[in-house]
């Protein structure tokens, strides 16, 4: 090692510290010029990649696709892609991946992620929930639509006033999507049993059930009920904790005589 890409690589290592500072200091502009300069310095320093593409990923804004926000998205996106061929089944990147892909409204990128994290990490709750969330706002969105066409408003218990035609729609554009996002949900909630989010959105997806299983009235009696109950576990989960962080926050603390 010569005298010169001794330094670099010290400086380098300066230049990550100080962007670290920088990112923890929501400076998130600041932080990227640090990392690029730890990149350039010292080119097979691969934390300066990781570093580089969060703090990019931080300034996507949730929900814009205007073109300084997918330039910022994009930035990020060919980063950890470049870290996923340097570094195969790297799950930071993956979930980072899937995160700026729903913050860009691109849910099947994003959900593809998701499952790849799930490869790498079968018992991850976090990545089942996702696809479940993607996915009840793709059914729900397919479900407004057809309803709108048929002059119909969701109504959130089965719409059952929707005509013979638009429950054909819905069944075909939505049972492949309830069926999956149920069965990941689930499959978050046997990996977390307090995992209020997803028991809200597994009584979210019953609803979106309850629609393509129009014309059977039993059916979508059954699935309301199952959403009802859902509600409950998500309301008793979400107080639990609640409790569990209130007795976290107070631990220690000695009240006054």
């Amino acid at each position: 090692m010569s005298l010169l890409s001794g330094c670099n690589q010290l400086k380098a290592r300066d230049d990550i510290n100080k962007g670290v500072q920088s990112f923890k200091n929501a400076q998130y502009e600041q932080a990227i010029g640090f990392f690029q300069e730890a990149k350039r310095l010292d080119p097979k320093l691969p934390m300066a990649d990781l570093y580089l593409g969060t703090a990019y990923s931080y300034l996507v804004i949730p929900n814009s696709t205007d073109d300084a926000n997918m330039k910022t998205a994009n930035n990020a996106i060919a980063i950890f892609k470049q870290y996923l061929i340097d570094h195969p089944g790297d799950k930071t990147s993956l979930q980072q991946l899937a995160s700026i892909y729903r913050n860009i409204k691109q849910p099947v990128q994003a959900k593809q992620y998701e499952m790849q994290v799930i490869q790498v990490d079968p018992k991850d709750p976090e990545a089942h929930y996702t696809i479940g969330a993607v996915n009840f706002v793709e059914a729900y969105n397919n479900a407004v639509k057809l309803l709108g066409e048929n002059g119909l408003k969701d109504d959130g218990q089965g719409n059952v006033k929707m005509s013979k035609d638009t429950c054909a729609k819905i069944k075909a554009a939505n049972t492949p999507l309830v069926n999956e996002g149920i069965d990941h949900l689930n499959q978050a909630v046997q990996l977390r049993t307090d995992y209020d989010d997803a028991l809200q959105y597994l009584n979210l997806m019953y609803r979106r059930k309850a629609d393509t299983d129009c014309g059977d009235a039993a059916a979508v009696k059954s699935d309301l009920a199952k959403a009802d109950d859902y509600v409950k576990q998500s309301m008793g989960a979400r107080a639990n904790n609640e409790k569990k962080k209130e007795e976290k926050a107070s631990h220690g603390v000695v009240t006054g005589q």
